[in-house]
């Protein structure tokens, strides 16, 4: 693109954001997704010619090529990619707006969007759920279970309202407020017949050569898995699953002698109903705290605020009682 294109002024940002209608950031979201003006034109119910002339609008709104124009279709440049994202933002934004204002004005509680992690984050969500529900019966509830690393990704592109997880990078504390909620002691588990059931004293040495089940490398379970071995030098040689799903482990386990460090809080139930066999072996205390994240600086729905009022509440109750 030649500098000599869009002529001018730079355009600050609160100026281009002021010229930009609702009609432009559904044309860039479809046109984001489509890659074709043809099709982009159909989906907007507009003629191909008035399809090219709202993007010409606003690049010269803009002041910048978006896209590249190509044989078929089109390409997003890194403007337009940022320009994408801000868009589909925004839609996302006033949807979630009218689906709230809608519900609150028919006498509802609104939605709320909440990520979680596996674990004893899963049986404390579970007790909010409860207890939320029944404070705001008519609050439509919609919960995400993932890996910490991609619920902060759907935190920042506002897919989740809140998330119960951890931080995977040093970096996203300058991005999100962190609220510790509570650590996780760990469990080493396996089928119910498991030939190491009822053992004593059992070294890292012995459960190096058994085959294991292993979390994803982006996990803070596979985290403490790696450290306890890898810190006393030694390596799995029996062969490994790795699997982000409890339950696929689960039946895993009670069909093979494979054996997983999991939550306590997750497993307990299972162990104490003969579903699972713990296996005794010394461990760090815990994984890393886990805690309630949200976006820095952004004002929570009253639907927000009401959870987690309540979820501290019952993170209290846990760590009381615990």
């Amino acid at each position: 693109m030649s500098p000599d294109e869009f002529p001018g002024k730079p355009l600050s940002l609160a100026q281009a954001c002021a010229r930009l209608r609702f009609r432009h950031l559904q044309f860039l979201d479809i046109l984001g997704r489509t890659r074709n003006l043809r099709l982009t034109a159909e989906q907007m119910h507009v003629t191909q010619p008035a399809a090219t002339k709202i993007l010409m609008d606003i690049e010269a709104i803009l002041e910048a090529r978006l896209f590249d124009r190509l044989s078929r279709g089109m390409r997003p440049n890194e403007l337009g990619l940022f320009t994408l994202r801000y868009a589909g933002a925004a839609l996302d934004g006033q949807r979630k707006f009218v689906d709230e204002f809608n519900a609150l004005k028919q006498g509802g509680h609104g939605h709320l969007t909440i990520g979680a992690i596996t674990g004893s984050a899963a049986h404390l969500l579970v007790a909010s759920v409860v207890e939320i529900q029944r404070l705001r019966p008519l609050l439509v509830l919609k919960v995400l279970e993932q890996s910490s690393d991609q619920l902060i990704s759907w935190l920042e592109e506002r897919k989740i309202d809140l998330m119960i997880g951890r931080f995977t990078d040093e970096a996203q504390r300058s991005q999100f407020h962190y609220e510790r909620l509570s650590a996780e002691p760990l469990w080493v588990v396996g089928g119910l017949h498991h030939p190491l059931r009822g053992a004593a004293n059992l070294p890292l040495t012995e459960l190096a050569h058994w085959p294991w089940i292993l979390y994803p490398a982006s996990t803070a379970v596979r985290k403490v898995c790696d450290d306890l071995f890898g810190g006393a030098g030694l390596a799995l040689s029996a062969g490994v699953v790795e699997t982000p799903s409890f339950l696929f482990a689960l039946e895993l386990m009670n069909t093979t002698t494979m054996m997983s460090l999991q939550p306590a809080a997750l497993v307990e139930k299972y162990v104490n109903k003969g579903l699972l066999s713990r296996i005794p072996v010394a461990l760090p205390d815990r994984m890393p705290d886990y805690g309630l994240i949200t976006r820095l600086a952004e004002p929570l729905t009253p639907s927000a605020q009401a959870f987690i009022t309540v979820l501290r509440e019952t993170a209290g109750l846990a760590i009381e009682t615990s």
